[in-house]
């Protein structure tokens, strides 16, 4: 007798990347955060262009404005539109967030997969994130903000050397929980069938780390980034909000932050009184 059996349909590969949506779309709280995150973004990109008025443009005759229709977060204290500065400020912002986060995901899986798959290297690298962890962080960024502010300036220009200060100042302060879990990912990996098969057949450590284990500690790695962009854009803003950030005309929302509670310091008795 012949075999007449029909073989089956084979379903095609899904990448991981689908897995990984797929999981995000049912994860409410994920979706809608993103909606949200993906909303400020487009309004601080887009927003320039549509917005009739400039971050910068002056007009002391509307200075200290309040709300109105024509300007809906009201004037400065130089008749600049707050809500295009708002606007401004958060392209500035979500720039140095996103960037921070790149250095520091970069470094923390680094020294997290270096520490995870080679045993000789695990005591040092994880002595050297415990020492930059036990660092008070906020002192440290004071500190280089004061150190380097002139050289990188001069070097650089004012806001450009700004930038490259506080995403480098911020990127090398936060890598340390990312390594940690990077790290406990990929000694949990390496002890796998498929990584000892893969060493097995004499598959280069580069080969392992880069098929196999990489790809598998995407996940952690994606929570570790929406959390850095957070912390980075807050981290900003702290040192902005304490004069230590951009310059004073370059809009940040930590120096909006800055003008608002200055603002609102001087006329807090008038506005109490009024109330």
């Amino acid at each position: 007798m012949t075999n007449t059996a029909e073989p089956l349909p084979q379903q095609p590969a899904r990448s991981k990347w689908r897995d990984v949506w797929d999981q995000f779309k049912k994860h409410k709280g994920a979706l809608v955060g993103g909606i949200i995150f993906f909303t400020i973004v487009m309004l601080v990109m887009v927003g320039p262009f549509v917005w009739p008025f400039e971050a910068n443009e002056v007009n002391i005759r509307l200075r200290n404005q309040g709300p109105s229709w024509t300007h809906p977060f009201g004037t400065d204290q130089l008749g600049r539109d707050t809500f295009a500065r708002m606007i401004a400020g958060g392209r500035t912002s979500i720039t140095v967030g996103i960037a921070a986060m790149a250095l520091s995901l970069t470094l923390g899986t680094l020294i997290g997969v270096a520490a995870g798959y080679y045993r000789r290297l695990d005591g040092v690298l994880m002595r050297f994130t415990d020492l930059f962890l036990s660092l008070p962080i906020l002192p440290v960024l004071l500190v280089m903000m004061l150190l380097f502010r002139e050289p990188l300036s001069e070097a650089y220009g004012p806001e450009s050397g700004m930038f490259v200060l506080i995403v480098v100042s911020i990127g090398i302060t936060s890598w340390m929980p990312t390594a940690r879990i990077v790290r406990g990912d990929v000694m949990a990996l390496k002890e796998r069938e498929f990584v000892l098969a893969a060493r097995s057949i004499g598959t280069t450590d580069r080969k392992i780390i880069m098929r196999h284990i990489l790809p598998n500690v995407l996940s952690p790695i994606l929570v570790s980034a929406t959390l850095g962009i957070a912390n980075a854009i807050i981290t900003e803003s702290a040192l902005s909000f304490l004069g230590l950030g951009f310059p004073p005309d370059f809009p940040t929302w930590g120096r909006l932050l800055n003008d608002a509670a200055l603002a609102l310091s001087k006329r807090w008795p008038n506005c109490a009184w009024q109330a």
